[in-house]
């Protein structure tokens, strides 16, 4: 993806979620002369793999599969004890999905914060990481329910549903419903080591340097900031 592309998308980003009242923190917005100005107050952002982070999955249709994700808040995974929990807030567009996978060990909750509908299917995986031809058993705000194998379930705003590591998923933005603004909080996210896909995918997609970042993205701090 073209740089120029991804700064486009933080910008529509940022009027949607204010136009929602959501409010990301004032790093969300730092230039990168910015960046390059911190020192080691900073550590926690890098380390914990706060901020920005936009995917295509290596697929290089954004339209069709792609979001966009701002992590609020992170524990470590060397140190998971000292701050267990993540919280993100993403929004994906109408026809958008993300690719099949699992978690090796992070619990979640996925949220319909607003805007139109979210729909998941969820299968079990199997020892293997495929996908289990099992009945699957999920809690959706606190209410148990049991679906087929690749059940569907949709979220309108204010719904949620829990996602243990064993529950493969995909989820999408209805068609015809708009943007949909969803939140995710969980225990320690790790998106370099704890994702396991169903199919081949790059979850770094690589980047057209064509300009400079308007912000930059987690993955961009080792490159920007030469982070050691």
């Amino acid at each position: 993806m073209k740089r120029s592309k991804i700064n486009e998308l933080m910008k529509d980003t940022v009027e949607f979620l204010s136009e929602n009242q959501i409010y990301l923190p004032k790093f969300a917005y730092w230039t990168l002369k910015e960046w390059k100005s911190k020192g080691n107050e900073i550590r926690e952002i890098i380390d914990n793999q706060l901020g920005w982070d936009i995917s295509d999955y290596g697929k290089g249709d954004f339209s069709k599969i792609g979001i966009i994700h701002f992590t609020l808040r992170n524990g470590n995974i060397n140190n998971p004890q000292a701050r267990p929990y993540c919280e993100k807030v993403m929004v994906m567009s109408e026809g958008q999905k993300i690719p099949m996978h699992h978690h090796r060990t992070k619990i979640e909750d996925i949220i319909n914060r607003g805007g139109g509908l979210l729909s998941i299917q969820l299968y079990n995986s199997t020892e293997d990481n495929n996908l289990a031809n099992t009945p699957i058993t999920v809690f959706t705000d606190g209410i148990e329910r049991t679906l087929e194998p690749g059940g569907i379930i949709t979220l309108e705003p204010g719904d949620s549903v829990t996602l243990k590591p064993e529950h493969y998923h995909t989820f999408w933005a209805e068609k015809g419903h708009g943007k949909v603004i969803i939140g995710e909080v969980s225990t320690v996210n790790d998106d370099y080591t704890d994702n396991v896909f169903l199919e081949d995918i790059n979850r770094f997609m690589e980047i057209d340097e064509a300009e400079e970042p308007l912000y930059l993205l987690f993955d961009d701090y080792e490159k920007y900031l030469n982070v050691v």
